[in-house]
């Protein structure tokens, strides 16, 4: 009889074991936003930042574990913190965008987010998400395989190499002033590379970002372009670049001597030290392919071999990258990303669509708010954007909270599945689409709907390159093309054997690019513009997902403490 008990004691806490085993481990974070004095580019100014860090503090976890993140708000304003990339199966409630999922988290106060880390592999990161402050808010997530084992050769060693924005000004203030005078936002004043402009900007070049190597090793860079509303190309000095992985899931290696990594991407990419020794420019510089450019210069950090060479040489090599408006290489490299549908890494691309949505993307106008002035946008007029012609509104109050407990006024359910007139790709309509509507509209889905999702690029305004970003799923990339989609013959090239898994892709400038997912995830999720110009002028809307008939199916209860909605 004893020796029974003694097994199945012994037998409960085996199980117990390799069920915690299975669920992962559990990490703590406290995340303090303060602000903190930096100086870049001879001034000196004030900076919300995260444990006095810019950029702010890595999560370190491993697949299938979870993340308890509590975030004291010690700034000057309202903030949320979003996970960007991480699924949260069934739990919206952390996801962080404000006014979308949850109100921001006020000054004096802190709010605690669960991040489960389910599916994801590879790099991710996190920002803030209310309004511009996500420009000094963020930081890197790295996922390592739970069984320590990587798909590819193990590299020597790994470094977080986060591409951001810096602005002489008060973020805030710069979006507060567009918002006011309908114009576009100012241009930030220099692209920084782990919060360091680089050799080419004044005041920079003793505080240049510098990465020691060993000669004959093989180094993975995790890549995270942090920027507020740049794409930008990305290279290394006479070293070619293998890509392995984007937005938390691997691809096939592609051998590239650059990548375009937009404003939300992450990218993970293997270094072979395999040039003479010395010294090398990594370097990032914007792509624009519409009319507004600014002048920066590109960012640059030093890949450094760490055997005797000459410490100083008079010249370093920069990379070779594309010119800044070759549009024509960032929709081949586009195009030539595959997932690596392995046996351990498959592609489960869904195959039996039931829902087809297609969804202009649009730079607009809308009418100035000021009775008898004039805006500084085009024509006297705000400068807007829009999907399906529907330039969305923020609530005073989350759609998430509203939703769950029924409150009405606070958004409809009525975003149309198609476009409410015809585009062709240069956006001649006329003016009905010039101007578009205004309202907090949301798609509806029912729990486990096959959704193939085309964005359709126009030139209502002008004709731009979009950074679409999905919360809550990752999507898979079937197709891409320039000008009109057509619903018979594009669907026929469609690759359904391998296509890249993401949640943030770029649009093509006067072209079309369809996606799949199940909508296997209840809750409400923000799809958005990750350019920060685009989303904070109507560039978004957000999809919800009903429950489904189990508890397993079902969104979870809200937690016991939520930011309050003032």
């Amino acid at each position: 009889m004893i020796i029974s008990q003694n097994h199945s004691v012994l037998l409960l806490i085996l199980s117990f074991l390799v069920i915690s085993k299975s669920q992962g481990n559990v990490h703590y974070y406290d995340f303090v936003l303060k602000e903190k004095n930096f100086t870049k580019l001879c001034s000196t100014k004030c900076i919300l930042t995260v444990n006095d860090n810019f950029p702010g503090p890595t999560i370190h976890v491993h697949k299938g574990d979870t993340a308890f993140v509590t975030v004291h708000n010690q700034g000057r304003y309202g903030v949320t913190i979003h996970w960007h990339g991480v699924r949260e199966p069934r739990d919206p409630w952390s996801d962080g965008p404000e006014n979308i999922t949850q109100c921001p988290i006020p000054p004096g106060t802190s709010f605690t987010q669960k991040v489960a880390f389910t599916l994801e592999e590879g790099t991710l990161w996190w920002h803030a998400h209310s309004s511009w402050t996500r420009a000094t808010v963020h930081g890197a997530i790295v996922i390592l395989p739970a069984n320590g084992i990587y798909p590819f050769p193990e590299p020597c060693g790994q470094n977080i190499l986060i591409i951001g924005e810096w602005y002489k000004g008060d973020v805030m203030q710069i979006a507060n002033a567009a918002r006011t005078t309908g114009a576009g936002p100012k241009a930030s004043d220099a692209y920084t590379i782990n919060g360091q402009p680089g050799d080419f900007y004044d005041c920079s070049i003793e505080n240049t970002d510098r990465f020691l190597v060993d000669h004959g090793k093989t180094y993975l860079f995790r890549i995270i372009n942090a920027a507020m509303n740049e794409e930008m190309f990305f290279g290394v000095a006479n070293h070619n670049l293998i890509l392995v992985g984007i937005d938390g899931s691997y691809t096939k290696p592609l051998n590239t001597s650059f990548i375009m990594i937009t404003p939300g991407q992450t990218m993970d990419v293997l270094v072979s030290t395999n040039q003479p020794k010395g010294l090398y420019y990594i370097a990032a510089s914007p792509f624009f392919d519409g009319n507004d450019r600014d002048d920066n210069s590109p960012t640059t950090a030093i890949l450094e071999y760490s055997e005797n060479y000459q410490p100083s040489p008079s010249f370093i090599p920069m990379p070779v990258l594309p010119a800044v408006n070759d549009s024509g290489r960032v929709f081949n490299f586009t195009k030539s990303l595959r997932g690596l549908a392995s046996q351990d890494h498959p592609a489960n691309v869904p195959i039996n669509v039931t829902r087809r949505i297609y969804m202009t993307v649009s730079l607009n106008e809308l009418p100035c708010q000021y009775p008898n002035g004039s805006c500084l946008g085009p024509n006297g007029n705000r400068l807007a954007s829009s999907l399906n012609n529907i330039s969305f509104q923020i609530p005073q109050i989350d759609i998430l909270q509203a939703y769950y407990w029924n409150i009405s006024g606070v958004f409809s359910e009525d975003f149309p599945d198609q476009p409410p007139f015809f585009y062709n790709f240069t956006g001649d309509t006329g003016s009905n689409t010039l101007i578009p509507s205004t309202g907090t509209r949301v798609l509806m889905f029912d729990y486990n709907e096959v959704v193939e999702l085309v964005w359709q690029g126009t030139s209502v305004l002008a004709a731009v390159n979009h950074a679409m970003h999905l919360h809550g799923f990752s999507y898979f990339v079937v197709g891409v093309g320039t000008g009109n989609f057509n619903n018979v013959t594009d669907p026929k090239c469609y690759n359904l054997i391998d296509p890249p898994e993401v949640n943030t892709i770029g649009l093509p400038k006067n072209g079309w690019l369809a996606m799949r997912f199940v909508a296997n995830n209840p809750g409400v999720w923000y799809m958005h513009c990750h350019l920060e110009r685009h989303a904070s002028s109507g560039m978004d809307t957000v999809l919800i997902v009903r429950d489904g008939g189990t508890m397993q199916t079902s969104m979870v209860p809200p937690p016991k403490y939520m930011p309050p909605c003032s």
